[in-house]
């Protein structure tokens, strides 16, 4: 084995995850609080996009980095939804958002390159970055709204900083950064030319009134720095349909095609079709998921809120609560695997996303199974 792959950290998720299949498997009533994809079901307008696709024979390659017309719809919503102005040249479509994000870390970062991520981070992206035969520096938070700090930010750049991850709103804690907070992190990339990556994915999912901004947004000097990252996968529910894209600097994105040509070549072709009817449609599909999940983010919150040792903050967006679970006297992977055994709810531990006292917990899921689970959870802590 390469020394690359030796030092990828296999996944604590996918541990949970089997072993509540098993329990499952054996007959066992697991209430999965785990998943890390919407409970809705792929919109029918999309579905029957993607079978008029076939009728019609779209299935040959596309060019590598997506079809012309898909891209261009992605340029249409950066402009309609976000502000920005991208042309199709600086637009590659991916295999899902993950798939995006890996290629831009490839074309972006050189050997002892240093990326700094904000604590606690979507779990892949530290992969990603050593894959990329770079360094993930970890910068602190701020523990009420999970946002990173400007003088923890400043603290950790170097002659090496690359690039900055900004993950709004936020998967595992629903953290949603404010155009004020986004403004000083530009101001700061601005400053020292640093790169910075936009994760997008969950900005349909947010609550309480508040709208996203995109960093990109700000202003000229930032835009040039920034590479979002977008896909359809979790506001239409199409997660196993593996569309996401990247928008940014012209040179980088023809790096990032060149890299798909050579390695898995196109996004399936009747998923961009599928992709392609979805960035075309109106939202009300979208808000009215939205507003569901704020419904069962509510009622997550409510439920858990007896929970002794249990210090849920309310996530302003996505579909994740993130727990301190340290008044209970167990780490996160103790509390989680002892939970999933005992009383059969399965939840992911904080270590993997950089709070090893921590629990993820989806509220993606049905309204029954959040009340049956959290009544579990409550009854377990209080032995």
């Amino acid at each position: 084995m390469g020394n690359r792959i030796a030092q990828i950290t296999p996944s604590v998720t996918l541990e949970i995850t089997a072993r509540a299949k098993a329990l499952k498997a054996k007959g066992s009533d697991v209430v999965n609080f785990a998943a890390g994809e919407p409970d809705f079901d792929t919109p029918d307008f999309i579905k029957d996009a993607a079978i008029k696709a076939i009728e019609n024979g779209l299935t040959k390659y596309t060019p590598a980095s997506g079809t012309s017309e898909l891209k261009e719809a992605v340029c249409e919503k950066f402009a309609k939804d976000n502000g920005l102005s991208y042309k199709s040249g600086q637009v590659a479509i991916g295999c899902g958002a993950k798939h995006s994000l890996y290629n831009l870390f490839q074309a972006l970062c050189e050997e002892g390159d240093e990326v700094i991520l904000p604590s606690p981070y979507w779990l892949s992206y530290p992969e990603m970055i050593k894959l990329a035969g770079a360094k993930p520096v970890v910068a602190e938070t701020d523990r009420k709204s999970f946002t990173m700090r400007p003088e923890d930010l400043n603290s950790r750049i170097t002659r090496k900083t690359k690039a900055i991850i900004i993950n709004s709103p936020s998967n595992p804690c629903g953290a949603v950064y404010s155009k004020d907070a986004l403004q000083k992190i530009a101001d700061i990339a601005v400053k020292h030319n640093i790169s910075v990556v936009s994760d997008e994915i969950y900005e349909k999912l947010i609550y309480d009134g508040l709208r996203h901004v995109s960093i990109a947004s700000l202003n000229d000097d930032i835009y040039g720095l920034t590479f979002v990252v977008n896909g359809v996968s979790k506001s239409y529910a199409m997660t196993g349909w593996r569309i996401g894209y990247v928008a940014g600097r012209e040179d980088l994105i023809k790096g990032i095609s060149a890299l798909q040509s050579h390695s898995t070549s196109n996004p399936s072709s009747i998923s961009q079709a599928a992709a392609l009817a979805a960035l075309k449609s109106d939202a009300d599909t979208v808000v009215k998921m939205a507003q569901e999940f704020e419904k069962k983010r509510n009622i997550m919150i409510d439920e858990l809120s007896g929970a002794s040792g249990i210090d849920c903050i309310k996530p302003m967006g996505a579909f994740y609560c993130f727990a301190n679970i340290s008044g209970t006297g167990m780490d996160g992977l103790t509390f989680s695997k002892k939970l999933l055994d005992e009383k059969h709810v399965a939840v992911i531990p904080g270590a993997p996303f950089g709070m090893k006292n921590y629990i993820r917990l989806s509220f993606a899921t049905s309204v029954e199974d959040i009340k049956r689970g959290a009544e579990r959870i409550r009854e377990w802590v209080k032995q």
